[in-house]
This record gives C-alpha cells, sequence and structure tokens, in this order.
C-alpha cells in the first residue's frame, strides 16, 4: 500500500511546476483572421504564451459572425482572404458599437492600400514579410 503522506507532498510539488509551465491569461481574447495556416498558428502561440485567449478564422465572413460570439478584444486581420476580404469586413463593422480594435496584417504594402485601411480606423498596419511577430505583439500590448 502506498505511504498516503507521500502523495500528499508530491501533488503540490507537481502542481507548482504545472503552473510555471502554464502561461497567465490576461483575459483578453484575439482574434486572428487570416488564412494563411503557418502564419496563424505562430501568431495564436506566441499570443496564448502571452497569456492571451485566441480564435483563428480562416475567412471574412467567418470574421463577421465570430466578432458577435466570440467578442474579442482586438482584431488581427488580414485583407486578402476568401469569402470576404479585409478591406469588406471593415466595411461592415465600421458602424457596429463596441467593436475591438484592428490592427492589419497584409502582404498589401502599397500606400493606397494603408490608406484605405486607416479609413476605417484601424490601429495598426503592418506588412507581414517586414514585421517580426515581436514588433505586432508590442503594438498588441499598447492597445489592450
Amino acid at each position: 500500500m502506498p505511504d498516503k503522506n507521500t502523495n500528499k507532498n508530491q501533488a503540490p510539488a507537481q502542481k507548482k511546476e504545472a503552473d510555471k509551465l502554464q502561461p497567465k491569461t490576461s483575459g483578453k481574447r484575439i482574434m486572428i483572421a487570416e488564412d494563411e495556416h503557418a502564419l496563424a498558428h505562430a501568431l495564436e502561440l506566441k499570443l496564448t504564451h502571452e497569456g492571451y485567449g485566441t480564435k483563428i478564422v480562416e475567412d471574412g465572413a467567418r470574421a463577421l459572425e465570430s466578432v458577435e460570439e466570440f467578442k474579442p478584444h482586438l482584431i488581427l486581420l488580414d485583407l486578402i482572404m476568401p469569402k470576404m476580404d479585409g478591406f469588406k469586413f471593415l466595411e461592415e463593422i465600421k458602424n457596429s458599437k463596441n467593436v475591438a480594435p484592428v490592427i492589419v496584417l497584409s502582404n498589401l504594402g502599397q500606400d493606397e492600400d494603408k490608406k484605405r485601411a486607416e479609413s476605417f480606423g484601424v490601429q495598426g498596419y503592418f506588412v507581414k514579410a517586414n514585421t517580426p511577430i515581436a514588433e505586432i505583439v508590442k503594438k498588441i500590448k499598447s492597445l489592450i
């Protein structure tokens, strides 16, 4: 029969170790609207590690639905996605109450694309190929 005192002593130590491995959650939720799987999952891993709750959606139509059900505190938005592009998504939510800040992550680097997105009130605009994830996280932390 195992010694009951040994089990009692091990459980708290194991729990403390497990707690160290778990990221502390901020309670803040970020929706990642991105159809490039590798980037979406890299963002998800980093943001989860930073303590954010995340949800990945792969097209603009699903992003629009998810705003209501997920209630994100911030939206990371690709502009070129299937079903509904990011510009259409921004147009659809521009008159919504309590909409979260939006940061655009796009391969569209032209000034006219950036100005168009900014006309919808986006809080940041990053060209994917030129932006390390750490810079995106820094911007997120400044907003939420």
